[in-house]
């Protein structure tokens, strides 16, 4: 499957996330829901309700190839902790405790807003105390096992603004050992076979796709999120997915108010780990749901009952997007 994991350090490398728009343009058509203008003039549905934000150009039967429906999904790191898949699921959660969260995802081409069916997309993160399977050696937030490491936790209601920020710039730079760090760059070698909280699972003809996981948690130096590639021109077998090539490699991440409230449910009070706000997270583009933030739905009494997450990724099905813009994978063949 494409996208093996020699890339560049998920804090080394921040997101080139200035893309090229001079082929690219939002077309919007009425509040609360996108609809876009492909080649030919011809309508499609573009993202999910809500997801409308500012001005665009009109729908116009007169639309060429040139005009472009949806922005590009910002392009992210890796990370260091990609397993190339050998889970095709979609309850990725196993035996991990934590805040149920349904994510549901639909990708588009960016240049017509047609739905890409049939791709194979990954997501992988977490859990709530900050360890990723496969690398529970490496530790968290400074290494240990299985608790989180120094610091304090989030506290407040989740309204208040977070009391636990590091102090000074973010540089980065994590400490030795965790998750983000430790390894000198590159993609990290597993330390174990557990493979929690990773999976795969393909687009329908609508290009929708739905995961069962848990909320994730977080660790020293990073914002709480979860990493996502997308996969096309591959084909679907009994083994599962072989060849093609990725298209889009990026991160999901969950606003402020949502963090604080998780922390107030087990097991992620429990995590005291410093944690980095979404402000001062230098993977996170810093430019709303483009850069991969989520729509979130949940009680805000007890979030605990669980939250659903949707989202729109706009992507360029023939461009390969390994890693990141500024420092492609040193592979992109596909495996």
């Amino acid at each position: 499957m494409t996208g093996n994991a020699e890339n560049s350090h998920e804090n080394q490398q921040g997101p080139k996330h200035k893309r090229d728009l001079t082929r690219r343009k939002v077309v919007v058509a009425g509040a609360g829901a996108v609809a876009a203008v492909g080649v030919g003039g011809t309508v499609a549905a573009g993202a999910f309700a809500g997801e409308t934000k500012g001005k665009g150009a009109t729908a116009s039967a007169s639309a060429t190839a040139s005009e472009l429906c949806y922005k590009l999904t910002s392009e992210t790191t890796e990370g260091p902790y990609y397993i190339d898949a050998d889970k095709i699921r979609q309850d990725i959660t196993e035996d991990e405790e934590g805040i149920p969260l349904t994510l549901r995802f639909k990708v588009i081409d960016a240049d017509t807003c047609k739905p890409v069916k049939n791709a194979a997309v990954d997501i992988w993160h977490c859990t709530a105390l900050g360890i990723y399977s496969g690398y529970e050696a490496m530790g968290s937030g400074g290494g240990g096992g299985g608790g989180g490491g120094g610091g304090t936790p989030p506290s407040g209601s989740p309204s208040d603004a977070p009391s636990d920020a590091p102090s000074g710039t973010p540089t980065g730079e994590p400490p030795s050992g965790a998750p983000s760090g430790g390894t000198g760059g590159g993609h990290s070698e597993p330390t174990d076979d557990e493979r929690y909280l990773r999976g795969t699972w393909k687009t329908d003809k609508h290009g929708y796709v739905t995961f069962k996981t848990v909320f994730p948690g977080w660790y020293q130096g990073r914002a709480v999120h979860i990493h996502t590639k997308v996969h096309v021109d591959g084909t679907w077998t009994d083994a599962g997915y072989e060849g093609g090539h990725t298209c889009h490699t990026g991160q999901f991440f969950f606003d402020e108010k949502s963090v604080l409230a998780s922390a107030e449910v087990s097991p992620y009070s429990t995590n005291t780990a410093t944690r980095t706000t979404l402000t001062e997270d230098t993977i996170y583009p810093q430019n709303g749901h483009e850069g991969g933030l989520l729509y979130l739905k949940y009680d805000k009494k007890n979030i605990a009952k669980g939250v659903h997450a949707d989202l729109t990724m706009g992507v360029a099905p023939d461009e390969t997007h390994d890693s990141t813009d500024t420092q492609p994978s040193a592979s992109a063949s596909a495996s």
